[in-house]
């Protein structure tokens, strides 16, 4: 170990150049990380905040299933029916409206059974069970926006008036704010026609899916055995993710990324090592003929490789952190501290991987090396 110590003083400016590429590559996955949870939770935390187990949509629905697919109410008492089973229709929709203050913003609104489990409540104001049909809890995006409790919210072409009542968590679906709003009215922002005059009651009663609490045993025959009867494609809330507009895209292309970052992080470490390891092949030689013995030498490589990438990811990992407080809340970026530890530790990992790919080299040098070289 103090070999190796000693080396890296020795020649600190490339260990200090490799160790910079450390950094960067573990900052860049760091920050690609933060964007991949940022934009997972901007797309679909509305519906990781639901307190259910699966989602039914429509029989027959493959992708978008929350714009494209509709259920009735007679699939939701059905599934109501079914033993040891809660169930509540759920909407889904993107919207616009403008605020009576002049506020114009885009919102997803979510129609929940007021008193369901489905339903928010409120952690500012009124919940949509005290309020009445009209009432709207808005999350805290919206408030980012103008929008403040109290204000009348005017569904842009439809003329739906709705008072915002009460504020919820943070929570967005499409990456759009979301608010809650009762069946009925989410009802009315679906199916209303501009210009039309549709009464309430001549609008269909149907819904975007069911959200349901299966019991934990629910097998899948089980469960399939109920969507036939219901006519449904029922999935996991977690597979229902997939639902939400742009989510599989987007997770598939910052995964793309992180994929070849991975990848690109060991060809680096290791294309260092293997050139470091060639160039320092005679004092590799020298230790060997003074009686070094193989397994030294590898512990040698590897504590030089571990001090370098360990100290390269954590500076890295504090960059990561300083960008993710740099934008705040202006982007999608989010980077929680498990995740920050664990994408850290895969970048160490690797890094140390591509280090052993010049372990071989190390375990067969030739003490006879410096005979030849004195000659």
């Amino acid at each position: 170990m103090f070999l190796a110590l000693l080396e890296l003083k020795a020649a600190r400016g490339r260990f200090l150049l490799m160790g910079s590429v450390v950094v960067l590559v573990a900052a860049l996955v760091g920050i690609v990380s933060g964007f991949t949870t940022g934009l997972g939770d901007d797309t679909v935390s509305a519906l990781r905040r639901l307190p259910a187990t699966h989602i039914a949509f429509s029989a027959g629905t493959d992708s978008d299933q929350f714009a494209r697919g509709l259920v009735d109410r007679r699939t939701a008492a059905g599934w109501r029916a079914e033993k040891d089973t809660e169930a509540t229709p759920l909407g889904v929709s993107l919207t616009r409206g403008t605020t009576d203050r002049g506020a114009e913003v885009d919102l997803a609104a979510f129609g929940v059974e007021p008193g369901a489990f489905t339903d928010p409540g409120a952690e500012q104001g009124r919940s949509l069970e005290a309020a009445g049909p009209d009432g709207v809890v808005v999350s805290r995006g919206l408030l980012d926006d103008g929008v403040r409790i109290g204000d009348t919210l005017t569904i842009d072409r439809l003329g739906v008036r709705l008072r915002v009542v009460g504020v919820t968590g943070r929570s967005s679906y499409g990456h759009v704010a979301a608010a809650y709003v009762t069946t009925d009215t989410w009802r009315r922002i679906r199916f209303t026609t501009p210009g039309a005059t549709t009464r309430p009651g001549d609008l269909p009663h149907q819904y975007s899916a069911v959200a349901l609490r299966l019991p934990a045993d629910t097998s899948p025959a089980q469960l399939a055995a109920a969507d036939h009867r219901h006519g449904t494609a029922t999935v996991s809330l977690e597979d229902a993710f997939a639902a939400a507009p742009g989510y599989k895209g987007e997770r598939l292309t910052m995964n793309s990324i992180q994929t070849f970052l991975f990848l690109i992080a060991p060809l680096v470490v290791g294309a260092f090592f293997a050139v470091w390891t060639i160039q320092r092949t005679p004092e590799l030689a020298l230790l060997r003929a003074m009686g070094a013995s193989r397994r030294r030498l590898l512990g040698h490589t590897l504590a030089q490789a571990a001090v370098v990438v360990g100290a390269g990811t954590a500076v890295g990992a504090a960059l990561a952190s300083a960008v993710g407080l740099l934008v705040g809340e202006q982007v999608p970026f989010s980077l929680p501290a498990g995740t920050l530890g664990a994408t850290m530790a895969a970048v160490a990992l690797v890094g140390l991987a591509g280090s052993a790919l010049t372990l071989r080299r190390v375990t067969t040098v030739d003490p006879m090396t410096m005979l030849g070289a004195g000659r």
